[in-house]
């Protein structure tokens, strides 16, 4: 029997050469990868009165002007704002430039005494020509010295740059430091000033942390409603218009402090500007806090305040309709105009007093009672008690109103003992 070869336990592996080992990534590369996951955001809508008035002044083709502290985040608005509207974004820090840059240098040609000379447009002109459309930035404006803000002049009125004539989808902002916080800042003067409606940015805390979350608000252009467009311009030129004849010292009032003139102020220009404002506001259906924003940073606070108050008169209901028709009445929410309706009323009655109308006056103050604080018709009510003659019967409405003025007049007794009560338990 042959013998048989032993069979080895285990066949032998050769050895293996270690594949060489992946390069480490450059730390560069490592860091890029991570400032891009800081910088993923999303956006939400977010009421926010001053992204919204800029919006608006955006959609009304006005050149606007954000003035806010350092680091207040007005370059990420404008950026936000350019993404969001599917904008390229030009930006351009108006100290860093010559008034050449924005008037144009000149090039000769081949014959000037035929051809003259003309203005060759900056580089970021021509861009913005060739795209037809963008988000013009003008930043860091109360740096640039006086000759070059006079070479702004023509590009933010005008919009020319030179030979150029920026596109009408071009739109205009600009952002300042107040002068005590910019880096050797000068005060606006008064002709570049008043081409800008100027708004106050300023940081809203809740916004502020939800963005450094990844969450910013959603900067959208305002939706005007096709059926407004033609209420609205009418709107617009009889608020404008209706104040300024009654009052024609507001039509041009250049402020008397060099600090005050860089600000907005009150011209026809200034005046137009408004009107196109209130317009768009109005087609838009926005908010009375966007339109005041954009009002006061067209034609200034007292101007703009006299504006919004006589608008707010416009929209009041006559005096007249009301004692006509008192069980009808709709009176305004807001506690100010409300007080205004109903002493409008009273007046009417002490104008042309009637029994009817007394009775009528009376019923729309009890209507007042049953809609609205009870305080707002103890005045109205006592001076409307005051109009009664000896052969007028107390209406039934009388009644109703009787238990809140006396109430409200024992709280006003009330109201002013409490600082002597507290004084002497001291």
């Amino acid at each position: 029997m042959p013998s048989s070869t032993p069979l080895p336990l285990s066949t032998p592996v050769p050895p293996s050469t270690p594949s060489p080992a992946s390069p480490p990534a450059p730390q560069l590369d490592v860091a890029g990868a991570l400032l891009d996951l800081l910088r993923e955001a999303t956006t939400e809508p977010r009421p926010d009165v001053q992204l919204e008035a800029l919006t608006l002044a955006v959609a009304a083709d006005l050149p606007v002007l954000l003035w806010g502290e350092p680091g207040i985040g007005k370059t990420a608005a404008l950026t936000q704002l350019a993404a969001s509207l599917d904008l390229p974004l030009t930006t351009v820090i108006a100290s860093v430039h010559e008034p050449s840059d924005f008037s144009g240098l000149p090039v000769i040609g081949d014959d000037p005494a035929v051809q003259g000379v003309p203005m060759a447009p900056p580089d970021w002109a021509v861009r913005l020509v060739r795209a037809g459309r963008g988000l013009l930035f003008l930043d860091e404006l109360s740096t640039a010295p006086p000759a070059v803000q006079a070479a702004l002049l023509r590009l933010v009125l005008e919009r020319r740059i030179g030979s150029l004539h920026l596109p009408p989808a071009v739109r205009i902002v600009a952002a300042a430091n107040p002068r005590s916080s910019a880096a050797d800042g000068w005060e606006l003067s008064p002709p570049l000033a008043n081409r800008f409606v100027h708004l106050q940015w300023v940081h809203d805390h809740e916004v502020v942390v939800r963005g450094l979350g990844g969450i910013w608000p959603r900067a959208t252009l305002p939706r005007l409603d096709p059926a407004k467009l033609t209420e609205a311009v009418a709107h617009a030129r009889r608020a404008v218009c209706g104040l300024l004849a009654a009052r024609p010292k507001l039509v041009h009032q250049l402020p008397t402090s060099e600090s005050r003139r860089g600000g907005p102020w009150a011209s026809p220009r200034s005046w137009e500007m408004a009107l196109r404002l209130i317009a768009f506001a109005t087609a838009a259906g926005s908010a009375h806090d966007v339109l005041s924003l954009l009002v006061r940073g067209t034609v200034g606070d007292g101007p703009g305040l006299e504006l919004l108050a006589s608008m707010d008169r416009m929209d009041l209901p006559d005096p007249e309709v009301l004692l006509a028709d008192p069980d009808g009445v709709e009176l305004p929410e807001r506690g100010d105009l409300r007080h205004v309706v109903l002493d409008g009323v009273v007046a009417a009655v002490r104008a042309r007093p009637d029994k009817d109308r007394w009775d009528a006056a009376w019923a729309v103050l009890a209507r007042a009672l049953e809609t609205g604080a009870p305080d707002l018709v103890v005045v109205p009510a006592t001076t409307l008690a005051a109009l009664r003659r000896d052969d007028w019967e107390v209406p039934a409405s009388i009644e109703r109103l009787a238990g809140a003025v006396a109430l409200s007049r024992r709280a006003d007794a009330a109201g002013a003992r409490v600082p002597v009560g507290g004084k002497a338990g001291r």
